[in-house]
């Protein structure tokens, strides 16, 4: 056991068990702590260095998740590697295979309804096939893709963005290739700080370890962040950029008013905070102005096809701060040169077709049906939603714990996702689950899906302590 590495804790302003998840990481990557080393005990380190136990314990757990430390039941912490490797315990969406059969009503994630899709894609890529052939055989350019960036402006035209040009718009492989991309852009320096919210989409988290940075959780109440521990954040750990979904909060499905964005706006100026802004799931109010609008200079607002006419596309786009267009063109072509030819020239059709955009009404349309049938069975219980959004989210009643309620779910045909699959490693998770919208099922076992959550729900069991 290696009782002679002790860090020094009062270099670093921020929380201890932040400076000490550094310091490890620092210390292994030097060679100071050599691979396989056995670090003390939580309650010998907390002694040695004069902090809690608890600040020791959250030190190791964000090394662990990190892949730097290996923990052995009945063995101790060890050093595992000198550099951190992504090793989430779940991939990124979290989609595994269905257990116990095909009766199963996936509500893990909202899968689109088939609303022509397939017969609008095979239609567009036989008009596509004769044209330009030729041209199949080279290298993609950004110069190419300037037409699809027009038709995506037009495509954004009902939202409150501010000014937008083609110029300012940077085309990607999805929203989740959007996030690393302006992360790529934004990021500096070796210990590099990422805002999300406390809860949040576990692709920022992700994106955010794949940019060497450390992410922090910001509190959240009503309508998404609060400013007052935004300020606080800002104050103590000097963060870069803040990731946001304030049209459509996920997982809690609530919208952030035009005051708070006004608020976090101004936090931004003040510290020089990037903000993503994600509305991959878009808001209900698309005449509400974006945080883009109100800062376009500091706002990157990133969307996606996925969710709106087919995720199979892998199709996302990013509208840059002002000025920053070309920034976000170069960094794309470092990636991958531009999309493929093949995406590229079908998403152009689906959009100046106008079949997108008839595809996205349609599905909105039985998104929204469907969310009725969910609300009109669970609205007895604590449930908030937003109309249109293929989510809803659900707060245990007394009697249950949302694991135990996910389990039970689980073993009646229904999947779900627990509040903890959106927590911070560090942080804690309320007592709630996240239902998405399943659109690949008949309306009808939905709604068989959904009355088995209810009588769940009416019926807590006898032996669950509260």
């Amino acid at each position: 056991m290696d009782t002679s590495w002790l860090p020094d804790l009062t270099k670093d302003d921020g929380p201890k068990y932040l400076a000490l998840s550094r310091a490890l990481r620092e210390a292994i990557r030097s060679g100071a702590l050599a691979e396989g080393v056995r670090l003390p005990t939580v309650r010998d380190l907390a002694w040695a260095l004069k902090v809690t136990p608890g600040t020791v314990s959250r030190a190791y757990q964000i090394a662990t998740q990190d892949g730097l430390l290996q923990a052995t039941v009945g063995r101790g912490t060890f050093v595992a590697a000198k550099a951190p490797r992504i090793e989430p315990k779940d991939t990124i969406f979290g989609e595994g295979p269905l257990r116990g059969g095909p009766n199963r009503i996936d509500m893990r994630s909202p899968s689109l309804p088939e609303v022509g899709q397939s017969a609008a894609m095979a239609e567009a890529l036989r008009r596509i096939a004769g044209q330009n052939a030729a041209d199949w055989l080279e290298y993609t350019s950004q110069t190419e893709e300037a037409p699809l960036r027009e038709a995506v402006r037009d495509w954004l035209s009902a939202r409150v963005l501010g000014v937008v040009g083609a110029e300012d718009i940077m085309l990607t492989h999805g929203g989740q290739n959007s996030i690393g991309l302006i992360l790529a852009c934004c990021l500096r320096g070796d210990r590099p700080v990422v805002l999300t919210e406390d809860l949040s989409y576990p692709g920022f988290r992700y994106a955010a370890r794949a940019a060497r940075a450390e992410v922090i959780g910001i509190e959240l109440d009503g309508e998404g962040v609060r400013p007052d521990a935004l300020e606080a954040a800002c104050r103590r750990h000097g963060p870069q950029v803040l990731c946001l979904t304030p049209a459509a909060q996920n997982p809690t499905a609530t919208q952030m008013s035009g005051q708070r964005k006004a608020e976090i706006v101004s936090i931004a100026r003040r510290y020089n905070l990037q903000i993503i802004e994600d509305e991959c799931y878009p808001g209900p109010t698309d005449d509400a102005p974006t945080l883009r609008a109100l800062a376009p200079d500091l706002v990157w607002f990133i969307g996606s096809l996925s969710k709106t006419v087919s995720a199979a596309v892998r199709f996302g786009y990013a509208v840059c701060p002002t000025g920053m267009g070309e920034v976000g063109r170069l960094t794309s072509q470092y990636s991958y040169f531009a999309l493929s030819r093949v995406v590229a020239a079908l998403c152009l059709d689906l959009f100046t077709s106008g079949q997108a955009a008839q595809i996205r009404d349609r599905v909105t349309a039985e998104y929204s049906d469907r969310l009725q049938i969910v609300v009109n069975r669970l609205g007895a219980f604590d449930l908030t939603w937003q109309a249109g959004l293929p989510f809803v989210w659900l707060r245990m009643p007394n009697g249950w714990r949302a694991s135990t309620f996910a389990q039970r779910a689980e073993e009646a045909g229904v999947l779900m996702r627990q509040a903890d699959q959106y927590a911070m490693v560090h942080g804690r998770a309320p007592n709630a689950v996240r239902l998405a919208v399943a659109g690949n099922c008949s309306r009808a076992e939905l709604e068989r899906g959904v009355n088995s959550l209810a009588q769940l729900l009416a019926r807590p069991p006898s032996d669950m302590a509260v």
